[in-house]
């Protein structure tokens, strides 16, 4: 299912002028054999929009998480595997993150660099960033004092060779099964934060978008409202389950 909404996210790239060309016509029709989830106020496809706003969706939510992932492994690997004053600061610095809603951090994040794609996608990964950093430290922590690394060590293997020949590839699939779920959480806030007008131009047809101009219509066209909510909920409960199913195939003892 994961790889359909994929592949319709794909296939949305190329529907950028269809999804924004109104049709004064067809305004606000029900669904119908023409427009199978109906239009807007514009007389603009819904369906169409959708498949769009799938592929802006995508790219938020993948962004986003490789944005947050890459520094979170870095800063994660390095304040688990050494001691002292480094380590410190980082996991100090990740628990200030951490005490503070992470919809807040990303809603302050906008509120500081404005909106817009590039800036939502930030504003995730921001968000994200101190999860990963607590995760890649604790299984750091659990990785450092085996028998096997202990071995490297005393054959004289340097620190960034046990780092990325022994720790890291004993830990990456805790960090993918992460990554995997993050990227539902990532567009449910992508969308909370278009909802809330703070994302990308009300005009895009970004889901969150959609569900914030849809709610003047909640009682004529209720239709504008069920697609787009739908598509939410269908993708961030099959990234989940992809994550989970993830989880079962690689080590089914495996806790986020």
């Amino acid at each position: 299912m994961t790889l359909i909404i994929i592949a319709l996210a794909v296939y949305g790239a190329f529907l950028a002028r269809a999804a924004a060309t109104p049709d004064y016509s067809s305004v606000l029709q029900p669904p119908s054999a023409v427009h199978w989830l109906g239009t807007d106020e514009f007389g603009r496809d819904e369906l169409v929009r959708i498949l769009y706003g799938a592929h802006l969706s995508i790219v938020i939510g993948l962004g986003s998480v490789l944005a947050s992932m890459i520094p979170g492994v870095l800063l994660g690997v390095v304040a688990g595997y050494y001691e002292g004053s480094v380590a410190t600061i980082i996991m100090r610095a990740t628990d200030v993150m951490l005490s503070f809603p992470g919809i807040l951090v990303a809603i302050g994040v906008i509120a500081i660099f404005g909106g817009g794609l590039i800036n939502v996608i930030f504003a995730v990964a921001v968000f994200t960033l101190p999860v990963f950093i607590r995760l890649v430290h604790g299984s750091t922590l659990a990785q450092r004092h085996l028998s096997y690394v202990e071995a490297a060590r005393m054959i004289g293997a340097s620190d960034v060779r046990i780092l990325l020949r022994h720790i890291i590839p004993n830990i990456y699939p805790v960090i993918l099964i992460y990554a995997t779920m993050r990227i539902g959480t990532a567009i449910l806030t992508a969308a909370s934060l278009s909802f809330l007008g703070l994302g990308v131009d009300p005009s895009t047809p970004e889901w969150g978008a959609m569900l914030n101009q849809a709610q003047n219509f909640l009682s004529s066209a209720p239709w504008t409202l069920i697609g787009p909510g739908l598509a939410i909920v269908v993708t961030v409960l099959c990234f989940n389950m992809l994550g989970e199913a993830l989880r079962e195939a690689v080590d089914p003892r495996i806790r986020l």
